[in-house]
């Protein structure tokens, strides 16, 4: 590849946008960890959420260097085993994220020692210790690291992690990936619970060590529930299957009044063992209403069935994915 051709993509709004992003979002979902996840000792899975486990082991030794001890191999093995098809964005969003995550540690706190000790009464001077209410910091925690993560997924680009785990025991020991990352994340969960929760290899156990593994499974779950929103998207749309005698006055309001189209689907009943057509229609949630009191109106005795399209492609909705788009799903 020619110089030119290399640094064409430079001269357009959307790759200095699309950088901007990745480089936001990386920072938001550090600022999650620092600010509301690593001062409370709870451990979201994840690189990052061992980092935490130990750094209760080695108080001299931040979370995102450990974040690096953890990346660095594992994407170099992932290079190593699937041909380097990770790219740029994921290199440089899986470096960043830790020297930032240090970075911030170092200003938020006021000395060396406030560093190793990560107590949260002395974060930004006392101002943000949320110590008395767990539930409320793990749940601010989770949304923030879930909004930074899905900006970044959104840009294409991943922060390495328990996804390189996942593909990797989906490689070799056949495993699917989501139960892999499962796997990982559980054993980062229950490594917590062994350090934080039991004092093993520190000698101090928490004395809410229990709670602090609830509270880091709410964190899991509202986190991927916010990445999930962000990529896919909360589910708008309906779909209708419309059984009716009157299919020409619901034809003519589908596609006047409501500017859509619809597609018959030939059903049989099962107790007159007559043909008939059954409708096939997709709309938004705001428009349910609209249609379940026209049907009424065209036909009281209709049978109508309303279920959630989870996701809708072609026109008039959603676009169809790129081929390497990633997804929450």
């Amino acid at each position: 590849m020619n110089t030119k051709a290399l640094l064409e993509p430079m001269g357009s709004w959307a790759w200095w946008r699309s950088w901007f992003l990745i480089f936001l979002g990386c920072s938001i979902m550090g600022a999650g960890f620092v600010l509301f996840v690593n001062p409370y000792k709870f451990v979201p899975g994840g690189v990052y959420g061992m980092g935490i486990v130990l750094h209760n082991i080695f108080p001299s030794i931040q979370v995102g260097t450990f974040g690096y001890m953890f990346d660095i191999p594992l994407m170099l093995t992932a290079m190593l085993v699937f041909g380097g098809g990770f790219g740029t964005r994921t290199v440089l969003a899986a470096l960043y994220t830790p020297g930032f995550m240090n970075l911030l540690t170092w200003l938020v706190y006021p000395d060396p020692e406030a560093v190793e000790s990560l107590d949260p009464s002395l974060l930004l001077g006392g101002r943000l210790d949320l110590s008395n209410d767990l539930l409320l910091t793990c749940v601010i925690g989770a949304v923030v690291i879930g909004v930074g993560q899905g900006v970044v997924v959104r840009q294409q680009a991943t922060t390495g992690g328990t996804d390189i785990v996942g593909m990797l025991l989906q490689k070799f020991a056949g495993i699917k990936f989501s139960t892999g990352i499962l796997l990982a994340d559980g054993f980062v969960v229950l490594s917590g619970l062994a350090v934080i929760g039991f004092g093993l290899g520190t000698g101090d156990a928490a004395a809410n060590g229990w709670m602090l593994t609830l509270y880091s499974l709410i964190t899991i779950y509202i986190s991927s529930r916010v990445i999930a929103y962000l990529l896919d998207g909360a589910s708008y749309d309906k779909l209708l299957f419309i059984i009716s005698d009157h299919h020409e006055e619901l034809k003519r309001f589908i596609i006047d009044d409501l500017d859509r189209s619809a597609t018959y689907i030939k059903s049989k009943g099962m107790y007159t063992d007559s043909q008939r057509d059954m409708i096939f229609l997709v709309v938004s949630r705001k428009e349910v209403r609209l249609v379940q009191h026209k049907i009424k109106e065209i036909d009281p005795k209709a049978f109508v069935v309303v279920t959630d399209a989870y996701e809708t492609f072609g026109e008039g909705f959603k676009q169809f994915p790129e081929k390497n788009e990633i997804h929450a799903e």
